[in-house]
């Protein structure tokens, strides 16, 4: 049993005339008429009754013809299927994110992926680098978005921007008055942090290893939050000063003068954000846009 032997009796059953099926299928009436005895003769029923003057669908053969509908209307699916597949800008994406990237990239990136790939929605993520890690591996995430060194198995990376850290202070603070901050400065101030899990923390601790020795007590405190904003909002409220990603700088709610921002001597410290994608993933297009969109955004 063929498609094709599945379109010739349907062809005959509302055609009525093995001419004019015939010429609808684009073979000769022989080919046809042969073909539709070999299925018969396979299934073991007679699908029409022949006569001089007309054909007629055998109740059976109504049934029959009706399922193969069905199965040609199903193949043609298959066909749409594998045909949208080959375009690979057609379909969602899955995305993920570490949480210190979304937040100051999706709101810039989503618009240029629509650009340059209208028919290719996002679906979006945030989580630690850990998690997108395990969902990346199990497919449950088509690409990744994370900061550099990043190393899994059977994956590939390609770096998006490089931004440079900078310090977040109250705007009273004595530093407001300094062009430029030394990273070894950081060690006799009250610091906030993101918790442990953000791989921007141990980034951030890598600045001023000093930083990390705090059990000492003659060393001033570090105070952990959940999120950039929240320490934001700490640093506003005056408890202490935070380092931030250059792209979260420009997010603020608070008024001119609360909040002050400093960048760091050289060598400035920084982070690679990158794109991580399974080497299987079968959808390469998809990837240099979302590499092409990054490098349209104004993040800093």
């Amino acid at each position: 049993m063929t498609l094709s032997e599945l379109r010739y009796i349907v062809a005959l059953a509302q055609e009525r005339h093995f001419g004019h099926a015939a010429d609808r299928c684009f073979v000769s009436q022989p080919t046809l008429s042969v073909a539709i005895k070999k299925l018969e003769s396979e299934l073991g029923v007679p699908l029409f009754e022949r006569s001089k003057s007309s054909v007629q669908v055998t109740p059976l053969g109504e049934r029959i013809v009706a399922q193969a509908q069905k199965v040609l209307e199903e193949a043609k699916c298959l066909e749409d299927i594998a045909r949208s597949g080959k375009d690979q800008l057609n379909g969602p994406l899955k995305i993920g994110a570490i949480f210190t990237v979304g937040p100051y990239l999706f709101p810039h990136l989503i618009p240029e992926v629509q650009n340059l790939a209208p028919n290719m929605p996002l679906y979006v993520e945030e989580n630690y680098t850990g998690v997108l890690r395990r969902k990346l591996r199990d497919g449950e995430l088509d690409v990744i978005i994370i900061a550099l060194p990043f190393t899994e198995p059977d994956v590939l990376t390609k770096a998006l921007y490089e931004e440079p850290f900078m310090v977040l202070m109250p705007g009273q603070h004595a530093w407001a008055k300094q062009k430029r901050i030394d990273p070894n400065q950081l060690v006799n101030e009250d610091l906030l942090l993101l918790g442990e899990g953000h791989c921007f923390r141990d980034q951030v601790l890598e600045i001023c290893p000093a930083i990390a020795k705090r059990r000492n007590p003659k060393l001033n405190a570090i105070t952990e939050g959940s999120s950039i904003e929240t320490l934001r909002h700490m640093v506003a409220s005056g408890i202490g000063l935070t380092i931030l990603p250059q792209s979260a700088m420009g997010h603020s709610t608070y008024k001119a003068g609360l909040l002050e921002a400093r960048p760091f001597e050289k060598p400035v410290p920084t982070r690679t954000v990158a794109v991580a994608w399974r080497t299987s993933f079968p959808r390469p297009k998809a990837i240099d846009v979302i590499t092409q969109a990054a490098s349209l955004c104004r993040l800093f």
